[in-house]
């Protein structure tokens, strides 16, 4: 273990002889060699004593060896040649671009999902490239910028894609309310104001829709020849389709807008499960609204019947409510998307 020592030394005797005084050299040559043995360590000629390197009186001699060894010369820090690092981007970004490309040609479905996902990878990698690469001064606090929207980029194009299924909405809807492509933009248009080019192609995207049909419009309807009669009241805050199926049949599906009613008439007699699903914009394409779904049906049949009485025919006339009310004697219960009938 090294540790500091103090050394005392031992000044010379003048006007001294006999065994005494040599005693007392030998003990000076002594501590002389004790002070050898320690090194950062000296004594002065008027007998006091140094440590560390510090120095005492001034006088005639330069600095000791030890202050030499506690003041090293620094170096320059070496600077990064731009043109090495236009390399990097490049080679980061170039692969990215490339991916983004796929992206704003793929078709929606499982060719847009698989286009989103290689993007996302070559978002991340081009990260990875541009953290550990050497910048120039100039271009450190947009590097690191454009690190951070990178990953971030990465993490927008995976979870933009779609599910395929009913009330989905479409990626480049997703990708359009996403932060990131805003903050690559900008931290790329910084690089590039400096010198380098740190330019990305994102791909397009696409404004939310707000597609609704007319109230009372018939989405699926068969021959209907009976009397009964249907009034539904949509008193919630979205628009709703309701649909009657007999079995695994569709019946009819009919538009409600929100804070609307309609009635379906001329219902066959029959025993109906009655589904109904609300949400917004919706999508003629896949029979669904694409943003805030609910899907749910009424536990209960709807019965209609038609009969010859006495003096006329009597029949069904039904009518549902969408929204909870006071006093309601229907309940309902949730239906997964994927059995809610098409």
């Amino acid at each position: 273990m090294n540790r500091y020592m103090w050394v005392r030394c031992t000044p010379s005797l003048r006007g001294r002889s006999g065994a005494r005084a040599r005693m007392r050299r030998g003990v000076a040559l002594g501590a002389a060699v004790l002070a050898l043995s320690l090194p950062l360590s000296a004594c002065s000629s008027d007998g006091g004593s140094e440590a560390g390197g510090s120095t005492g009186a001034s006088g005639s001699g330069g600095s000791s060896t030890a202050d030499a060894a506690a003041s090293p010369s620094s170096s320059p820090t070496p600077r990064v040649d731009p043109a090495s690092y236009r390399h990097a981007l490049s080679n980061a970004l170039g692969p990215l671009n490339s991916a983004l490309q796929g992206v704003d040609r793929a078709e929606e479905g499982g060719s847009l999902n698989r286009a989103l996902d290689s993007a996302a990878s070559k978002a991340e990698a081009a990260a990875d490239a541009l953290e550990t690469a050497r910048t120039p001064e100039n271009a450190t606090a947009g590097n690191g910028q454009l690190v951070i929207s990178l990953r971030a980029l990465g993490q927008d194009l995976r979870s933009a894609r779609g599910s395929g299924g009913r009330c989905a909405g479409s990626p480049r809807v997703t990708l359009d309310t996403a932060e990131s492509p805003k903050s690559v933009r900008e931290a790329g248009r910084a690089l590039t104001n400096l010198g380098y080019d740190a330019t990305l192609r994102l791909p397009r995207t696409e404004k939310a829709q707000h597609r609704r049909l007319a109230n009372g419009a018939f989405i699926r309807d068969s021959s209907r020849g009976g009397l009964g009669r249907l009034t539904v009241r949509n008193g919630t805050s979205s628009d709703a389709v309701v649909t009657l199926t007999r079995g695994t049949r569709t019946v009819f599906s009919v538009y409600i807008r929100k804070g609307s009613n309609t009635t379906i008439r001329s219902v066959n007699s029959g025993s109906y499960t009655v589904y109904f699903t609300t949400g917004e914009d919706w999508n003629s394409r896949k029979s669904s609204f694409t943003r805030a779904c609910s899907f749910e049906k009424f536990d209960d049949k709807a019965n209609f019947r038609t009969v010859q009485v006495s003096g006329g025919t009597q029949y069904t006339v039904l009518t549902f409510t969408l929204n909870k009310v006071i006093g309601g004697n229907a309940t309902t219960s949730q239906v997964p998307p994927g059995e809610f009938p098409s």
